[in-house]
Formats: C-alpha cells, sequence, structure tokens
C-alpha cells in the first residue's frame, strides 16, 4: 500500500463502509456507496480504453457523479481534468486539447457546449453523458475492486486559471499531493506517516466536522477540502450552485459546524441573508468560516463575528501550485502574516534565498512536497517550479517579506502590483480599503495608464444595493484613512457586478480592460 489518494480512499471506506462522507440536496453516499459505483465507472472506463496516465475530463457542477469520476480515474491510474462549466466554446476548446483528454464525462447541461467542441479534438475517442447514459454503462460493469497496483508517483493534476492568462494544468505526484494539498490528511497537527496511521484515524474520528463545501469541485480548494475530508473519514455537505438563504437553511438541516468559502464574493451574501433571516434558521452549531482563493476584508470579519458570536474566521494560504501553506493573520497594523513555516521560504528573481530580517522583498516560495511540473508547458515550468541546489521549488506570485523569525508579511501578487510613479502598490490592499466603506459590496483594483506616472491606482467597484448614487470621490477619500495617499484610487468605475470566476477568484484581465479608458 502506498500514499497514493486511491489507495487511501479504499482503506478508508473498508474500514468505515456505512459512514457519510457526502451529502448533496437528496444524496446521502455512504463510504461503500461511493466505492462501488466509482468501482463500476472505473471499469466502464477501462472498458472503453482508457489507460494508466490518460487524462479524462470531468465537465460537471457539484453533483455525486463528479466524486465518482473523480475516484474512477483515481482507482484505474488515469488522471482527472477539472473543466470550468462556465468557459466558452474557445475556452473549452482550450482545455479539452491542452489537457490531451482521451475521454469526458459531462453533465446534460453542458452537452450542448461540449459536443460543439468535441469534434475539433480528436483524441477524444470517448464522451459519456451524465443521465441514462451514465447509469446504464454503470449497470453494464462489475463492482468488483480488481484494479492493479498503484504507485506514489501517479499524477494529479488541478488546471487552474489563477488571476490571469490561460488556465495551466499543475501536475502533482500523489505522494505530495497528499501532503500538501490534503495536509496529510491531518489539519489540526502532524501529517499522518502511513495508510495505517491515516485509516486508524479515520475510524476514531467519531464526532467528525461537518463541513459545507461552497466552491464548485472544479476548483483547487473544493478538491483538497472533499478529499481531505474522506481521508479523515469526514462528512462534507456539497451544494449545486450557490444560494446564501440556501446556506443557511443547510446549516440547520444538516448542524453544519464550518462552511468554506473564496473570500468576500461568497461570504458577503451569507451575511446579508444572515441580517435578512432574521434569526429564522438556527445557526448556533456554526462554528467557523474558511476562506481559501481570496482573503475576507477586516470589515466582514467583524460583521459576521457580531452576528455569530464565538465563530473563528480563517484564511487560508495556498496556490494550486503549493497545497495549503498556512493561516494568514492579521497585525494591529493591518499587515497580512503567516507563522513561520520551515517549508515556506522568500527568494529574489535569480531563485536565491532572501535572508529573514533583511527587509527584501521576494518571492514567496515552497519547498518539499511541491508539483512537477504546469503540464506539457517546460518554459513555465522552469518559471514557477526551479530545482535550486537539488530542490524543487514552487515560486508562487505573491511577494512578501520575512522578519528574522520566519514569519512571512504579505504583500500581493508580484504580476498585479500597479507601478506608478516609481511606487509599488498591491492592489489587495487598496480593494481591502474600498470595502470598509459601507457602500461598496465588492472591488477589484487594476492599474490604469496615467502620462503622467506610468501607471495609476483604478478601481472596479460594485456598491450594495441603495447606494446607487454614492460618489466615486467619496470612495476615494474614505481610503485615505486606511493607506498612503499615492495608493488611493484616481479613478472608480461603478458597475452592476464584479466578474469573477465561479470560485470566487477575481477576473483582474477583466478589471484592467474595465479601468484602461478612465
Amino acid at each position: 500500500m502506498t500514499l497514493n489518494i486511491a489507495d487511501l480512499f479504499e482503506a478508508v471506506a473498508d474500514a468505515i463502509p456505512d459512514r457519510v462522507p457526502l451529502i448533496l440536496e437528496d444524496s446521502r453516499l455512504s463510504y461503500a456507496e461511493l466505492e462501488l459505483r466509482s468501482n463500476r465507472l472505473a471499469h466502464h472506463l477501462q472498458s472503453v480504453g482508457v489507460e494508466p496516465g490518460q487524462h479524462v475530463g470531468i465537465h460537471m457542477r457539484n453533483c455525486v457523479e463528479y466524486v465518482e469520476a473523480l475516484l474512477a480515474c483515481l482507482k484505474i491510474r488515469a488522471v482527472p481534468i477539472n473543466v470550468n462549466f462556465r468557459y466558452t466554446d474557445a475556452e473549452l476548446l482550450y482545455i479539452y486539447t491542452n489537457s490531451q483528454m482521451v475521454a469526458l464525462l459531462v453533465e446534460a447541461e453542458f452537452v450542448p457546449t461540449a459536443l460543439a467542441v468535441v469534434p475539433q479534438c480528436p483524441e477524444i475517442t470517448h464522451v459519456l453523458i451524465v443521465g441514462d447514459d451514465y447509469e446504464n454503462a454503470l449497470a453494464a460493469q462489475s463492482d468488483t475492486r480488481d484494479f492493479g497496483p498503484r504507485s506514489n508517483d501517479d499524477h494529479f493534476i488541478i488546471y487552474t486559471g489563477g488571476t490571469t492568462g490561460m488556465p495551466k494544468g499543475v501536475v502533482w505526484r500523489h505522494e505530495d499531493f497528499f501532503f500538501a494539498a490534503l495536509s496529510g490528511a491531518n489539519l489540526s497537527g502532524p501529517p499522518r506517516r502511513s495508510l495505517e496511521e491515516v485509516v486508524e484515524a479515520a475510524v476514531a474520528n467519531t464526532n467528525p466536522t461537518v463541513l459545507l463545501l461552497i466552491p464548485p469541485l472544479m476548483h483547487g480548494a473544493a478538491i483538497y477540502s472533499l478529499l481531505t475530508a474522506f481521508l479523515m473519514g469526514a462528512p462534507r455537505v456539497l451544494t449545486r450552485s450557490f444560494d446564501p438563504m440556501e446556506v443557511l437553511r443547510l446549516v440547520e438541516a444538516e448542524k453544519i459546524t464550518g462552511i468554506t468559502v473564496v473570500g468576500d464574493a461568497i461570504a458577503r451574501p451569507i451575511a446579508d441573508a444572515i441580517t435578512a433571516s432574521e434569526g429564522r434558521y438556527d445557526l448556533s452549531t456554526l462554528k467557523l468560516i474558511g476562506s481559501g482563493g481570496a482573503l475576507f476584508s477586516p470589515n466582514l470579519k467583524a460583521e459576521l463575528t457580531t452576528r455569530l458570536p464565538g465563530l473563528v474566521i480563517k484564511d487560508a494560504f495556498g496556490a494550486s501550485e503549493s497545497g495549503n501553506d498556512g493561516v494568514v493573520e492579521f497585525g494591529e497594523d493591518g499587515s497580512k502574516r503567516i507563522r513561520s513555516n520551515p517549508n515556506m521560504i522568500l527568494v529574489d528573481d535569480e531563485f536565491r534565498r532572501i535572508e529573514p530580517g533583511s527587509d527584501t522583498v521576494g518571492f514567496i516560495a515552497r519547498a518539499g512536497h511541491v508539483p512537477v511540473a504546469y503540464f506539457d508547458d517546460p518554459v513555465k515550468t522552469a518559471a514557477t517550479f526551479p530545482v535550486v541546489d537539488g530542490v524543487r521549488l514552487a515560486v508562487l506570485g505573491d511577494m512578501g517579506t520575512m522578519e528574522a523569525d520566519g514569519t512571512i508579511v504579505l504583500l500581493g501578487r508580484g504580476s498585479m502590483c500597479i507601478n506608478s510613479g516609481g511606487e509599488k502598490v498591491y492592489p489587495e490592499e487598496v480593494e481591502q480599503a474600498l470595502k470598509t466603506h459601507p457602500a461598496v459590496f465588492d472591488a477589484l483594483v487594476a492599474g490604469a495608464p496615467d502620462a503622467r506616472f506610468g501607471e495609476k491606482v483604478a478601481a472596479v467597484v460594485q456598491v450594495r444595493p441603495g447606494f446607487e448614487d454614492v460618489a466615486t470621490e467619496a470612495l476615494s477619500e474614505h481610503c485615505r484613512t486606511h493607506v498612503a495617499g499615492y495608493k488611493i484610487p484616481r479613478s472608480i468605475v461603478l458597475v452592476p457586478s464584479i466578474l469573477r470566476s465561479p470560485s470566487g477568484k477575481a477576473d483582474y484581465r477583466w478589471a484592467r480592460e474595465t479601468v484602461a479608458g478612465v
């Protein structure tokens, strides 16, 4: 047995077959049910010629079949490919072909779009549609677990769009994925080191945290959370789509203790729903709201903890390229900090390590268990996953400084940094300042061309209902009490809604285009 994700899941499923790890609407699947149905799907994929190492696309919203497809691929050593269900024809064509997928599992809702693209993808030789075709395919196959041996070196790929550029496939070894992305199946302590440890801990976890997972499973953080829970013997409640009132209903109905969101884009509507519901739902079991992929704004944190006393709010720091890297804590001065971690370092443009306490700004990097590459992209691989002195690093786009004790102070994404007359401005801190204004529902900050300074700080703002007449000058002036004068937005564009990915990630390309002419 290995630290292969399929081996680990099967061992846990054998130990606690009747426990329910997956809840979605009216579906409540036990480990045994998930195991048998994913075995059938795995055999189906084998029957149509899918071989170890080949790639299988999963083009679905959150559904039981998505989870079954994920597990089925892993069982036969195939590689699941997450497909963003909001992609246009051109974007789908890119990911279908770039990933070199040979089979596609698609939800009925997306069949017209998918089938319009598939004829241009000669490597895709099999398409299975969720519904009758899917169920018939499973019924025709055995649920026996008779798959060959697996390896720690089997691959797991997560396509990430990030905040800029076309999606990239991050290639992980299973063992590295287990330790870095799945936290070694232990979110509150040292990682488990063996299959036996994982199983023993899962069996002992008889009163697990019940977590509501809101982001779509095609988002890396959602996959992290789902698989981590499966290996810990803990349930995950999924939603088909995001409805803040439905979230509150589920908290009451399922006695949910934690919610996973992606920053303010999801948490703000939940906070508003709590206010609007006027105590209609019993939220007393809710103890934790955690965010991955985007940080909470401080004012929203304060609002949530006021409405739900005792609530713990955590900002996770991580990426598809590095896994779970720690928890972001806010200093009294508003700085964002990550506690010392021997695997987290700071490097310069030449990938040389920056010594702690030097005040030098550098790129945050992770050592240890990191991905091996971007799929089929040696140039970007060399830039993001360099091997330095025999050690592979994952060099993230985030910038920061490192204090003498190893604490990392986060500044923001280097690619998004605005250079205004030589002054560096990181959008995140200006966005946080804007969000403290009561009129602001959401905001993105980007650089706009400026004749004098090269770039100027500009913002796209979505206002809350009832504040449509707010003056943009008032929003800019409000920032003066939170950030230095050179960081204040020189122009602000009000929009009906901020464009984000289905997971809640900011679309900075759209933001730059929106502010370019103001």
